[in-house]
């Protein structure tokens, strides 16, 4: 079983907030982490993935906490909306700290009569799939070292072809199954069993059968600018209707736009959000792809390695220091940077991403418009690449191998 880096911050979290909502896609291991904390605590774990639980906390839901005691791990709380009013009722009588570690696979953020229950009571913390630092049992601290006033020190690293990474994703299960048909099965039963239980429960979907034939062509554009109009002419699904389709995905966590970065330079930036999935190989799963046509299509695993890097970066988010905001750069002009990283002073760090493993200067150019436009807020520019070395392109430039992402450690 693999360590999860963010189960120091679920720790923390419980210590002092009465109530903790660990959320995430259905199998990334929200289960496995509640039900650990339940046994250390030896306290109440039930899944309302039970049928028999499901019905009790729905009919009646202040009977069915009593029933638990003061303290309890609730699995899959949102299929029992009504649990949330109760849950505040009692903290509001009993405010300690760790008295609910609940798990949900639906965004409570997008599920504002939920969210709005427990608002200053709960504290919300987001497990994606597996990061490329636990699978190899560290922990990153990329974010907080391209923050930093110097780069860490990173000796060369070996020259790596990520296709294969790439195409297994980060799901504990997927990558436990061999490349090409069993791992194929299991994404294609993850996405039934989801469609057909998170996103039935959330909204009641006449048309689920195009939800997959959605995914498949949001996973045919990862990495492009989102085009409502141009979708949907190729889903035949009218606007409206894609809107809510879409806002069910994100909910669900499948579905991960890159929001454009705005500021006071009003007209001249793209708003347009990025099209990303959550996981690489779920992508490559829903659009076809193999190991055969990766290699024969370099444009197409450019963006897909792009969604692979802000996947391992909205990992890492969650246990840096450094709090982050993830944001992509585009001017009507055509300039543009792949990922821009802000924090909370506003201070920026680009990051472009190559699938190639030698840099050149030209690289760096989108890099020259975010500088001119953005002044001191502008702290370095750093291009990932598949090459060894770390390389200065001169002041605030950097290249660094992709694999940096999980190098730098702390």
């Amino acid at each position: 079983m693999y360590k999860r880096n963010i189960e120091s911050e679920l720790q923390s979290a419980l210590a002092d907030t009465p109530v903790v909502l660990l959320s995430g896609a259905r199998q990334t291991g929200k289960s496995t982490l509640a039900r650990g904390f339940a046994q250390v605590r030896s306290i109440p774990y039930v899944t309302l993935d039970d049928a028999t639980q499901l019905a009790a906390a729905s009919s009646d839901a202040q009977g069915f906490l009593a029933g638990l005691g003061d303290r309890a791990v609730i699995d899959e709380v949102q299929k029992a909306p009504g649990l949330f009013p109760a849950i505040k009722m009692s903290v509001d009588r009993d405010r300690r700290p760790g008295r609910f570690l609940l798990t949900g696979s639906a965004n409570v953020l997008l599920l504002p009569q939920i969210s709005e229950s427990l608002a200053g009571r709960m504290e919300l913390i987001t497990l994606f799939p597996l990061s490329q630092g636990e699978l190899h049992g560290q922990r990153e601290r990329f974010l907080d070292g391209v923050f930093s006033e110097r780069l860490p020190a990173l000796q060369p690293g070996d020259a790596i072809d990520l296709k294969d990474d790439v195409l297994a994703g980060a799901y504990p299960e997927a990558i436990q199954r061999s490349a090409g048909k069993r791992r194929d099965a299991w994404f294609a039963a993850y996405i039934t069993a989801l469609l057909q239980r998170d996103v039935r429960d959330l909204a009641n979907i006449e048309g689920l059968t195009d939800m997959p034939r959605l995914l498949s062509l949001l996973a045919a554009r990862v990495g492009s600018l989102m085009n409502m109009s141009e979708l949907s002419r190729s889903s035949g699904i009218p606007s409206s209707t894609l809107k809510r389709y879409l806002s069910l995905l994100q909910a669900t966590f499948l579905f991960q736009p890159l929001p454009a970065w705005s500021s006071n330079l009003g007209k001249r930036l793209i708003k347009s959000p990025k099209i990303h999935l959550i996981d690489s190989g779920l992508t490559t799963h829903l659009a076809g792809i193999t190991r055969l046509s990766l290699d024969r299509d370099p444009v197409f695993f450019g963006h897909l390695f792009e969604n692979f890097v802000v996947n391992e970066l909205r990992k890492q988010i969650g246990w840096s220091d450094t709090r982050v905001n993830l944001h992509h750069y585009r001017t009507t002009t055509g300039r543009e940077v792949d990922i821009l990283l802000e924090d909370a002073a506003g201070r920026l760090v680009g990051l472009e991403v190559k699938t190639s493993a030698t840099v050149v200067r030209k690289d760096f150019s989108g890099f020259d418009a975010l500088s001119e436009d953005t002044g001191r807020q502008f702290v370095r520019g750093i291009v990932l690449y598949t090459g060894e070395q770390s390389v200065s392109f001169g002041e605030n430039y950097m290249a660094l191998p992709v694999s940096a992402m999980w190098r730098m450690t702390g």
